[in-house]
């Protein structure tokens, strides 16, 4: 062998060591220093309401939360633990909101094949407000595209956020799958679970046939089905729109848009047929509270404390463009608060009943601001006739059992995911305590207090610079 072939093979062993060598360093990457050095926390002498169906209170606990889990209660306490002092404070399972509308990214104007979205909106502002709230899981009823994204960032951990279980809408006319026959709602929801989606929104437009098939076919198809009463079926018996597997109904004003009759008769009726065909009710009194609010008045939104946190186009679009307030009239006025006072009866029957309810807020539309709103809608449920642990029950527990994870959530155990809010107060003692958060585990992710301040000052910042840029009015420029 020659000195020159001698030297190319030497300078060859030599780069395929140093290949080597970085190969091994690389898996010794910070990332997976980070994997071996995984935080374990350990929650003291904390008050746990467990809210399992018993919710036996477990006082002065010890909560060990291990690889977003909660591997123990009361167990010996590990070395290098990061210590949370829970004495005097009450542990809750992380809330859940049932009914949201979440911004994703679009565009107003029509735009050409390869143009992607105009007009884009930063995930962790959009989830800041739900987990400052202690809301680690949301029901997103307007399901598009872009809520996939945003749960899998929330997912691979680049955001802050709750968990997103993401509806289908399907419509007779208006929404992004419009199924005008039978023949076409089967197959929008056959198409629906193809794209991914776990759950079917019926909506307003559908005719009953349509309904009819749309809800028959989830059933095949094993989507679960929540939504609307469509307007075809007014005038007609209750009985037509409550069939089998249509299992959750998205408003109470869903009812009360089906009778002029509003005595509490008629709500007995409602539930009963409920109970009967095992469909559950998100009331979303929040819903009803905040249109005739601003029907009356824009004061009411242009004051409102959490209106700091919501995106500076919906701030602009809910003062300088409200539907509610500038078709309001005194008749209108009259007719809604009638409905209000209906879905209180609503709520007091369905109790009565037996029928299950769980927490939705419209959260999205104008008023009701995210994860702030679910605070509003549980003491309204206290204020219709649940009991402190039911309004909470329907936040937390049965929440979960109808989304098909309280395997995972909804209840504070071990095994269950580290889905959790640290209350200063007692919440079963006075429901406004559920707001008064000391800090919150988003899947094993503790935020406390003043990190979940300086979140929340770091949305303020954003949307105070950015207000002269997003204007209703100049919506279709951007």
């Amino acid at each position: 062998m020659t000195n020159n072939n001698r030297f190319y093979k030497s300078l060859i062993i030599v780069c395929l060591l140093i290949v080597f060598n970085a190969c091994t360093t690389s898996n010794q990457s910070p990332r997976n220093e980070v994997a071996k050095k995984e935080e374990v926390f350990v929650i003291k002498n904390v008050n746990i309401i467990p809210m399992t169906v018993d919710n036996k209170i477990i006082e002065d606990a010890t909560v060990i939360i291990e690889k977003n889990k909660i591997v123990s209660i009361n167990a010996v306490i590990p070395n290098n633990a990061t210590i949370i002092d829970g004495r005097d404070k009450w542990l809750i399972p992380g809330l859940i909101d049932m009914h949201v509308h979440n911004l994703s990214s679009g565009s107003f104007s029509k735009g050409y094949p390869t143009r992607g979205a105009t007009l884009t909106f930063d995930t962790q502002n959009m989830m800041t407000p739900y987990v400052a709230n202690g809301v680690t899981t949301v029901f997103e009823l307007s399901g598009r595209i872009g809520h996939f994204s945003q749960r899998d960032e929330i997912e691979k951990g680049s955001v802050i956020g709750p968990r997103m279980a993401i509806a289908a809408v399907i419509d007779g006319e208006g929404n992004e799958i419009v199924a005008t026959t039978p023949e076409e709602g089967r197959q929008s929801v056959r198409n629906a679970k193809g794209l991914g989606y776990r759950f079917i929104k019926v909506y307003t437009w559908l005719t009953p046939e349509t309904f009819n098939a749309i809800v028959d076919e989830a059933q095949k198809q094993e989507m679960k089905v929540v939504g609307h009463v469509p307007t075809a079926f007014e005038g007609k018996p209750a009985e037509e729109f409550f069939i089998p597997h249509f299992g959750l109904i998205a408003h109470a004003e869903e009812l009360s848009k089906q009778t002029e009759d509003y005595s509490y008769k008629k709500a007995q009726e409602f539930a009963r047929l409920a109970k009967e065909n095992g469909t559950w009710l998100i009331p979303n009194l929040t819903n009803m509270e905040w249109i005739i609010k601003q029907a009356k008045s824009l004061e009411s939104v242009k004051t409102l404390p959490s209106l700091k946190y919501v995106h500076p186009l919906m701030q602009n679009k809910w003062i300088t463009s409200n539907s509610y307030n500038k078709n309001a009239t005194p008749e209108l006025i009259t007719y809604f608060q009638k409905q209000a006072d209906f879905h209180k009866l609503i709520v007091k029957a369905f109790k009565e009943a037996g029928v299950s309810m769980v927490a939705g807020t419209d959260a999205g539309i104008s008023g009701v601001v995210w994860g702030f709103s679910l605070h509003d809608e549980i003491k309204l449920l206290v204020d219709a006739g649940l009991s402190n642990e039911e309004a909470l029950a329907s936040a937390t527990r049965l929440a979960s059992e109808w989304l098909k994870i309280d395997d995972k959530i909804g209840t504070v155990e071990v095994d269950k995911l580290a889905d959790l809010v640290l209350l200063d107060e007692n919440p079963l003692e006075d429901i406004r305590n559920t707001s008064k958060i000391s800090g919150v585990f988003v899947n094993g992710k503790w935020l406390e207090k003043a990190t979940i301040e300086k979140m929340l000052t770091d949305l303020t910042q954003w949307n105070d610079t950015n207000k002269e840029k997003f204007l209703w009015k100049n919506r279709k420029n951007l």
